[in-house]
């Protein structure tokens, strides 16, 4: 073999040789630019695979992190909707009135009054003798029945009159002059002591009477159902219970009626009534009688205070709204 032939096999293995390293170079710098590449790509969750009990796979795939912050994001919408309703702010008072408004209300107020007279709703002429009045009590019965038998006599013969009453006061959206009570006079305030003597219970939504003498008044509440919770109707369809009902018999200076939904009460308009049912002619006690009224909602207090007349229509002293 001549040098020429020597020289060309040389450059031949050499040209081949430097390809092969070229070549590996060439792989190796795509490889790092690749791995450069994944290093600074955005991450990714991994999501573990789901099988079922028999083991097969059901799924498997991998959420970015931007569908992971939307999937965050739905979580806390989803929770913030079963959150407490909202209280919305509770009816005007006949005191906020301009002049104009006040004469209107005034003389629905009027028309109310009349109307309780109109239907014989007033107790203290109802048990009174009298000539041949329509559902009237006599007397020797009187004697032998309790303040509780008298009063389920009553309804037994007023019941549709006091519920014709009430659909009346019903339809009033102004409250009869109740005021929020300071923080001072809250403070000392008993109502809760008086609910737990009675043995009553407390819950989400809560609405509760107190009054300081041995009259009888009564708590009704309209339900946003369409019910009206009181002394004849103590257990609603919607899940309220009237669970304290006092004075019925001049037992108490310190009475207290209460209304409670343990859980699960419904959206919608409350109105909350009260009525002047039986001045009890004992002691002090005189035919005005102050009160106040406790709206407790998913742990938020709100305490009034007001009075009432004996003889007065029943009266819608306020409302509030649960609302999303």
């Amino acid at each position: 073999m001549t040098i020429a032939w020597i020289f060309l096999v040389i450059v031949i293995i050499g040209g081949v040789l430097f390809l092969r390293i070229r070549s590996r170079i060439h792989q190796r710098n795509l490889l790092d630019v690749a791995a450069r590449r994944e290093k600074h790509a955005p991450k990714t969750a991994e999501v573990p695979t789901h099988f079922t009990s028999a083991g097969s796979k059901i799924q498997e795939y991998k959420i970015t992190q931007q569908e992971t912050q939307a999937e965050h994001n739905r979580t806390a919408s989803s929770v913030e909707s079963e959150e407490s309703p909202i209280l919305e702010s509770p009816s005007r008072q006949v005191d906020e009135l301009t002049t104009k408004e006040r004469e209107s209300y005034d003389a629905r107020d009027q028309a109310r009054d009349e109307n309780i007279i109109a239907l014989r709703l007033l107790v203290g002429d109802l048990f009174e003798p009298s000539k041949g009045v329509s559902g009237e009590i006599p007397t020797d019965l009187k004697q032998e029945q309790s303040s509780v038998e008298l009063r389920n006599t009553w309804i037994q013969h007023y019941e549709e009159p006091l519920n014709q009453h009430a659909a009346f006061i019903e339809q009033e959206e102004i409250g009869s002059g109740i005021r929020m009570m300071e923080a001072n006079e809250i403070e000392n305030d008993d109502i809760q002591y008086r609910i737990e003597r009675e043995g009553g219970k407390t819950g989400e939504v809560q609405i509760s009477l107190a009054w300081d003498d041995f009259n009888d008044l009564d708590l009704h509440l309209f339900c946003p159902s369409g019910e009206r919770i009181y002394f004849n109707n103590k257990k609603s369809a919607c899940g309220g219970e009237l669970d304290v009902d006092m004075n019925v018999r001049p037992t108490s200076e310190k009475a207290v009626e209460n209304i409670v939904w343990p859980d699960s009460a419904p959206l919608g308009q409350y109105k909350v009534g009260v009525h002047f049912y039986k001045h009890h002619s004992r002691d002090d006690t005189t035919t005005v009688c102050k009160f106040r009224a406790r709206i407790t909602t998913y742990g938020k207090v709100r305490d009034y205070s007001g009075s009432i007349t004996h003889g007065q229509a029943m009266q819608m002293v306020t409302s509030f709204t649960l609302n999303r």
